[in-house]
Parts: C-alpha cells; sequence; structure tokens
C-alpha cells in the first residue's frame, strides 16, 4: 500500500452534550482540534427511549386509520 494514500491519523478531544470530554484518535480535523457533538447517546431518542417516528406505524397504520371507519356491508 501506498503511504501517501492514507489520511492522517491523530489525537482529538470529543466534547459530549452533557459537557463531558474524552480524547481518541481521528483523521477529524488537526491533531489536538475538539469535536463537540449535538447528539450523542445522552440526548438521541433512539438511545434514551423517547418518542420515535418509528412508533407512529407505517402505511398500512396510516390507511387503517383514515379508512377504518368503512364498511362494505349494507
Amino acid at each position: 500500500m501506498k503511504a501517501e494514500g492514507h489520511p492522517e491519523y491523530h489525537m482529538i478531544t470529543v466534547k459530549m452534550t452533557d459537557g463531558t470530554e474524552y480524547q481518541t484518535r481521528s483523521t477529524w480535523g488537526k491533531e489536538g482540534d475538539t469535536m463537540s457533538l449535538e447528539i450523542d447517546p445522552l440526548s438521541h431518542p433512539a438511545w434514551t427511549g423517547g418518542r420515535q417516528q418509528a412508533s407512529e406505524g407505517g402505511r398500512v397504520a396510516q390507511f387503517n386509520k383514515r379508512f377504518g371507519g368503512l364498511s362494505l356491508k349494507k
């Protein structure tokens, strides 16, 4: 493999939404940069158990909501 074909891999600081920080290696930014997260496991509904769009139902649920009261009986 060619050495010049790979991005630079260096240490950065990741700042979570609650203010905690940790250091990790990344190709993002430059050495010593801080990445501030807007969404992380502490705030995203997928991890916190908040309301999710998937719970609203799919196409069949929408159809039943709209036409559920109709009947073929006379």
